[in-house]
């Protein structure tokens, strides 16, 4: 090896310090809307927001919020057996809250590197 690759490998933080400062977080937080079913969804994109403080951030924040009290209301003005537009409206409300709110703090978390030139 070059002696600029032995610094970098030897400068390279243990691998278990990297999952438990930077995956396991972010694994966790994404979790979370699937766990609640959705009526956590706006949590990950908020602690996103106040982290980065990013206006497209504080947006995604405002959408699963949206998302989530939309598919509240849906749940409280639908009757029980629903067909057609109205089970196609509920579901896609209910996977919007979950996976999208999964998905979007998954990709939109900071990477190693920016939370690295933060500290």
């Amino acid at each position: 090896m070059k002696p600029a690759e032995d610094a970098a490998v030897a400068a390279a933080p243990p691998i278990s310090r990297v999952l438990t400062s930077h995956v396991l977080p972010r694994v966790l937080l994404a979790a979370l809307p699937v766990a609640s079913l959705g009526l956590l969804s706006p949590v990950p994109s908020l602690v996103i927001a106040v982290r980065r403080g990013a206006r497209a951030d504080w947006l995604a924040f405002a959408a699963f919020t949206a998302v989530t009290m939309a598919w509240i209301l849906q749940i409280a003005f639908t009757p029980e057996e629903t067909h057609g537009f109205q089970f196609a409206a509920d579901l896609l409300l209910l996977l919007l809250a979950t996976a999208g709110a999964a998905v979007h703090c998954l990709l939109a978390w900071p990477s190693a590197e920016t939370a690295r030139s933060a500290e």
